[in-house]
């Protein structure tokens, strides 16, 4: 069947964002809408289309897998310790009751938080990453709240003075937050600074933080340190570390979290 002038002019607009946002990561609408010389309505209706490879989420144009999305997948089918971030994951989404306000943090091991939520759970949830909130767009009874900024592909997520000022003004009940490493001196790190900023603002405004890692990350050091361990109400491990690792935190509020068998 032959297309219309409107479908042809809607496959060329498509076929254009993805190429700005397979070069540069999500799009704002508005820039989008700019760029191609159309209204905004235009483009989420585009978008919206059956044929569009791309979606609408937080006010930007997404790839349907989105770029950084294949490297996260990569990372998790050869990351060793998949399977206990997903214990510690599945132990921490334990502490979530219904009409929660929440902070989920950036990170492989958030990805398994997003996933292990109950799914009809009625939720209010404030995250940064472009992967977490793939997870949580669908989710029928959750308000999602994505905060936007410069896009930063290493961890797929957005930074902004204006969304940290944000998330400051709205507060949370409960922050979810993930470290590169945790050392009982020298606290809670990770690997990207643009990132530090963010999970203090999250620590600053919810009424409890709860930190999850899994056992690997115990007595590791990285380079962006971002708060004492003393922060958090709980400390939830996946796995079952060494016994000399595991007494090195036995004064802190550690669970660790692990199979039957282990």
């Amino acid at each position: 069947m032959r297309r219309t002038a409107g479908a042809e002019a809607r496959a060329v607009r498509l076929a254009r964002m993805q190429e700005l946002v397979e070069a540069g990561g999500p799009l704002p609408i508005k820039q989008a809408a700019q760029q191609l010389e159309v209204t905004e309505m235009t483009i989420r209706r585009d978008l919206a289309s059956a044929e569009s490879p791309l979606s609408a989420l937080g006010g930007y144009v997404l790839a349907t897998t989105l770029p950084g999305a294949e490297r996260y997948s990569l990372d998790e089918a050869s990351d060793q310790h998949a399977a206990n971030k997903r214990l510690a994951c599945e132990r921490a989404a334990e502490l979530v009751q219904p009409h929660d306000s929440l902070f989920i943090d950036c990170g492989t091991t958030m990805v398994h938080f997003a996933e292990a939520l109950p799914p009809e759970m009625p939720l209010s949830v404030v995250c940064y990453s472009t992967n977490i909130a793939q997870v949580l767009s669908r989710r029928p009874n959750t308000q999602l709240m994505l905060l936007g900024g410069l896009y930063h592909p290493s961890s797929a997520t957005f930074f902004s003075d204006e969304g940290l000022q944000y998330l400051a003004r709205l507060g949370v009940n409960k922050a979810f937050i993930s470290a590169g490493g945790i050392d009982v001196e020298r606290g809670a790190s990770c690997s990207n600074f643009h990132e530090v900023p963010v999970k203090q603002a999250a620590i600053r405004s919810a009424s409890q933080s709860f930190l999850i890692v899994d056992e690997s990350k115990l007595g590791t050091l990285r380079p962006a340190f971002f708060s004492p361990l003393d922060a958090f109400a709980r400390i939830v491990v996946g796995g079952s570390p060494e016994a000399s690792l595991k007494k090195q935190f036995k004064d802190l509020p550690v669970e660790f979290a692990r199979t039957s068998d282990a």
